[in-house]
């Protein structure tokens, strides 16, 4: 007959330990407006199959939705904060799937400092975050260089920018992220074949680096359960 252990011995065995499912990889996928992100958000989307989720643009969503879009102060501030908690929100809903490895956002929260229209620290204030705990949100951010009129640049649709605005938003956006440590720049050209091809080198590269992730952990040795002598 095997002995009782006393009281709480039974607690202090070591147990197997089984690694913890590991979450997706969320990357951004940025750029002013005209830059080519839903067309290449598009490619990935039927390419990467089940590997990668694609999510739409908040800012689509709000001003989609019937989100007033004014130019005074108050109301461009307003509608930051709504498109950062959308965005936030369709974050937190796709983390739930750890089958996904890798979840690609059309834009992402930094993005609302290109548009806001105080200091940078007031946009974080009033969403109650800071610039380096949005920063670590993001394993990488793609940034498509908006194209000149001669290489394609059109304002259609909710697209209301001038060209001129469109690349002062690409260089605002460029700033907002600069501090990012994987931040990737992809140049405009008139081949947009050659763009998309880049971004999908490295989404591809994202995918690997996550299945990379899931491999390492299971291979991870548990710990055994002690056998009674």
């Amino acid at each position: 007959m095997l002995p009782t252990p006393a009281s709480g011995d039974a607690a202090k065995d070591p147990q197997p330990s089984t690694p913890a499912p590991r979450k997706p990889r969320i990357v951004v996928l940025t750029g002013g407006p005209g830059a080519g992100k839903t067309a290449i958000l598009e490619i990935v989307r039927h390419a990467a199959a089940l590997d990668v989720v694609v999510l739409p643009e908040s800012a689509s969503i709000v001003f989609g939705g019937g989100f007033p879009r004014r130019t005074s102060r108050g109301s461009r501030a307003a509608a930051q904060r709504a498109i950062y908690y959308v965005q936030r929100e369709l974050e937190t809903v796709a983390l739930d799937d750890d089958q996904t490895r890798v979840i690609l956002c059309d834009r992402g929260t930094v993005d609302g400092l290109a548009y806001w229209p105080d200091a940078p620290d007031d946009f974080f204030r009033a969403v109650g975050s800071g610039e380096q705990a949005e920063l670590a949100r993001y394993a990488a951010v793609i940034q498509l260089q908006v194209p000149t009129v001669q290489n394609g640049y059109r304002s259609v649709g909710l697209r209301v920018e001038s060209p001129e605005e469109a690349a002062a938003i690409d260089r605002l956006i460029e700033v907002a992220w600069r501090q990012h440590p994987r931040r990737f720049f992809v140049a405009s050209t008139a081949n947009f074949i050659a763009k998309a091809a880049r971004v999908m080198q490295l989404v591809s590269d994202e995918i690997a680096l996550a299945q990379a992730a899931v491999d390492a952990d299971s291979r991870t040795p548990c710990t055994p359960i002690p056998q009674p002598r």
